[in-house]
């Protein structure tokens, strides 16, 4: 089992950055891929970046490609989304979420979420 709580979320400008932050908490939480995903109104949940347990391997959609960028601290459990030039069409419910199984690579976890934070919201005006 693995529990995630997201912070971190906000109202900024077109343009602007912000960074979300996942604690993961549960026995052997650094096993699990994680990453993020993103809702908008009326939308389905899509998949934004994920990272290999450990300290492994980046994968990102490509809608966000060049602009976001997640990183893990496996010291302190915690999984980053570093969001830059942020546009309107960003504007979602941003999920943490962790893969279904141990050992799992970015891309099992895009395919075999298991586990899921709360959400934080993310909204950019233009």
């Amino acid at each position: 089992q693995v529990q995630l709580v997201e912070s971190g979320g906000g109202l900024v400008q077109a343009g602007d950055s912000l960074k979300l932050s996942c604690t993961a908490s549960g026995r052997a939480a650094s096993r699990y891929a994680v990453g993020w995903f993103r809702q908008a109104p009326g939308k389905e949940r899509d998949f934004v970046a994920g990272i290999t347990w450990g300290y492994g391997s980046t994968y990102y959609a490509d809608s966000v490609k060049g602009r976001f960028s997640i990183s893990r601290d496996n010291t302190k459990n915690m999984v980053y989304l570093q969001m830059n030039s942020l546009s309107p069409e960003d504007t979602a419910v941003y999920y943490c979420a962790a893969a279904k199984e141990e050992f799992s690579s970015a891309q099992d976890l895009r395919s075999r979420p298991g586990y899921w934070g709360q959400g934080t919201q993310v909204t950019v005006s233009s």
